[in-house]
């Protein structure tokens, strides 16, 4: 059992949420006073995403440094953790013509231009997806092939920024420790157990064990997962010895019908973690045992 916990808050991810969520963080100016107000509740890392106005996800520069630097300006200390992960987007056409590619949909860019938000934000953290996946029932694939992850563990050491390595399912794990023996990832690896989406791992306990018996020794991870399952998953990491992810990123309820907030949800996590007897680390707590850089 872990007994000194890292709680990351997802802010607002990049899923269709905006409709479903009446007061979803849209604007930079939202997602960064959320995320304040989840590192009050005690998060000590905060996940970022940036979204157009009208909630539709995007992969702006210059929105991911207004939310950065309206964070920092806030006098709340916080590790930032941006998403790497946009510029991966393939959406097939239908079974009869799958090279009728959705232009509208699909959004694949040059790994460099991928991480040009975070040499501009130089945040502690940058995600990783270690892999290709279906995701969901439609035709969309998160698309992660091996040399397109090596050239961005790469940019990301020549940067400075830890790469968190988000597994979705066994395989992904299984190439990140490969690029961990490259050299691509810096020691002690980091890594994001994220469980329940389809069709990766499923959110159980067998699933969550299973991928943190294969982490290498040295490596800290946190886990979650989506959903109803979001709270059940914050105790199984704890008692695996992993740190836990929480946010509207992935869940957007707080009891069954009641919508939640990412303070309200964190200070759920944080609630369950005390009465497992375990306590909640500080931002600064987070970056010594992460073994983190703040280049800002």
């Amino acid at each position: 059992m872990n007994t000194d916990v890292v709680i990351t808050c997802a802010v607002t991810g990049s899923g269709a949420t905006q409709d479903k969520h009446p007061d979803l963080p849209k604007t930079p100016a939202q997602i960064a006073d959320s995320a304040v107000e989840a590192a009050k509740a005690g998060a000590a890392i905060v996940h970022i995403h940036v979204r157009e106005d009208d909630g539709t996800p995007c992969r702006d520069p210059k929105k991911f440094k207004e939310v950065c630097d309206r964070v920092r300006d806030s006098g709340v200390d916080v590790v930032l953790n941006l998403t790497a992960g946009m510029g991966g987007d393939l959406t097939l056409g239908p079974p009869e013509d799958p090279m009728a590619i959705s232009q509208a949909e699909t959004d694949m860019a040059p790994w460099s231009e991928r991480l040009d938000h975070v040499r501009e934000c130089l945040p502690e953290i940058c995600t990783l997806d270690c892999g290709t996946m279906n995701f969901g029932n439609g035709n969309y694939i998160m698309t992660n092939t091996p040399p397109m992850l090596r050239a961005l563990a790469k940019g990301m050491q020549d940067i400075g920024v830890k790469p968190e390595v988000e597994v979705f399912d066994t395989g992904h794990l299984w190439l990140a420790k490969q690029l961990h023996a490259e050299g691509l990832l810096s020691d002690p690896p980091l890594f994001q157990l994220c469980l329940g989406i389809p069709y990766g791992a499923e959110a159980n306990t067998t699933a969550m064990k299973a991928m943190a018996d294969m982490m290498p020794a040295n490596a800290n991870w946190s886990g979650f997962g989506i959903s109803r399952m979001q709270m059940p998953m914050v105790a199984q990491a704890v008692l695996l010895g992993g740190n836990v992810r929480v946010g509207l990123e992935d869940n957007l309820y707080l009891d069954r019908g009641v919508f939640a907030t990412n303070a309200q949800l964190v200070a759920r996590a944080r609630q369950i973690i005390e009465l497992m007897g375990a306590r909640v680390c500080t931002p600064e707590e987070a970056r010594q045992k992460f073994a983190l850089k703040k280049l800002v």
